[in-house]
């Protein structure tokens, strides 16, 4: 019975850990690969953060079900990054859009133009004038 844990839980880490790099594999492809700062600010922000919180769960699980030893450093960190990494790259995002970073050509919306006084794009300008 024993066994079958301990097989069980190697799995559940490895997958964690597999799934993070994965997902941080992903999200550099977006940055390379995405039109504009914002969408590419998008990958970073939001599957990098996923794909770390990956990764630390499955350290956190390791030292936990293998080695017996529950860290409060790991869940902190966890924690941290779960909770300022969104929250700096919303940051990021606004502070380039008032100073004046450009949308990509084919944005189609720009949620940002009626509450903050932001740049408009080339499609909402057109469907102003007619």
């Amino acid at each position: 019975m024993t066994r079958i844990i301990e097989i069980l839980s190697e799995s559940l880490i490895s997958l964690l850990i597999l799934g993070g790099a994965v997902t941080s594999f992903i999200s550099s492809i977006g940055l390379l690969r995405m039109p504009d700062f914002y969408t590419r600010s998008h990958a970073a922000g939001k599957a990098t953060t996923l794909g770390v919180l990956l990764v630390l769960s499955g350290v956190f699980f390791h030292f936990w079900l293998a080695e017996g030893q529950a860290d409060a450093r790991l869940l902190l960190g966890i924690v941290f990054v779960f909770i300022t990494a969104p929250v700096a790259s919303h940051l990021i995002g606004r502070a380039a859009y008032r100073s004046g970073v450009r949308l990509w050509e084919g944005s189609v919306l720009d949620d940002l133009r009626e509450g903050g006084g932001g740049h408009d794009t080339e499609e909402a300008k057109r469907d102003r004038q007619h």
